[in-house]
């Protein structure tokens, strides 16, 4: 795991880089991320790893920002909402739905066992796979693949978190989540305001839990041309 070393701008409304780590768990903290594990986690996972070109200088603030493929990496106030929701001990498999820049999944990889993430655009998986090899992560894998479906073949799920928009908690995901298990998910239309929500499976069915209002890009179904 890196430790944070973000690299100075001429932005001088950046400030420094302590300035802007002390920003930054600000941000966290008041948007009630509390979990001293997940804090610690966000702390030392280095986001301006996963923001890349003219965004760069705006890896440290509180904001969504455009990556590859149309996609965005979510804001780090809504990525700790979400782990923190998701409640990953250390001995989890988690799945995550949705790879982007990886920054999420390398936030889980510190939490769980084990981390298996997909995205429809092959681009997405393989800078993220190259990311998470140069940080020393041996336990998260990206692959490419259509993540309406989860991954069959490593199910059952401890955990599972999506970060892309359906209408309805998908079937073969839910089928996916160990009995106990807990998945958070945005749900809604693409083009209105969404609900984060979380599903514990129970012995007698599915319980759902509305967390927040978010605004994810929709799940889309089949791979990406890139």
């Amino acid at each position: 795991m890196s430790a944070w070393q973000p690299e100075d701008t001429d932005d001088e409304a950046s400030g420094s880089p302590a300035e802007r780590k002390m920003r930054f768990l600000f941000a966290l903290r008041s948007h009630g991320v509390t979990d001293s594990r997940v804090l610690s986690v966000m702390e030392k996972v280095d986001r301006g790893r996963f923001v890349k070109g003219v965004f760069s200088s705006r890896a440290y603030d509180d904001m969504p920002l455009p990556i590859s493929c149309g996609q965005t990496i979510s804001q780090p106030s809504v990525v700790g909402l979400m782990t923190q929701a998701l409640q990953v001990g250390p001995r989890d498999t988690v799945l995550e739905i949705g790879t982007g820049s990886g920054y999420q999944a390398a936030i889980l990889s510190a939490l769980a066992r084990r981390v298996y993430t997909v995205d429809r655009w092959k681009r997405l998986s393989r800078e993220a796979q190259e990311i998470f090899t140069a940080m020393g992560l041996t336990n998260v894998t990206a692959l490419a693949r259509d993540g309406s479906f989860g991954l069959p073949d490593q199910a059952p799920f401890d955990r599972i978190l999506v970060t892309a928009a359906a209408e309805d908690p998908p079937g073969p995901l839910l089928a996916q989540l160990k009995p106990g298990g807990i998945m958070v998910l945005p749900v809604g239309q693409s083009d209105t305001v969404q609900q984060l929500i979380r599903v514990r499976r129970l012995p007698e069915g599915f319980d759902y839990e509305e967390l927040r209002p978010v605004r994810f890009v929709p799940l889309v179904e089949g791979l990406g041309n890139e």
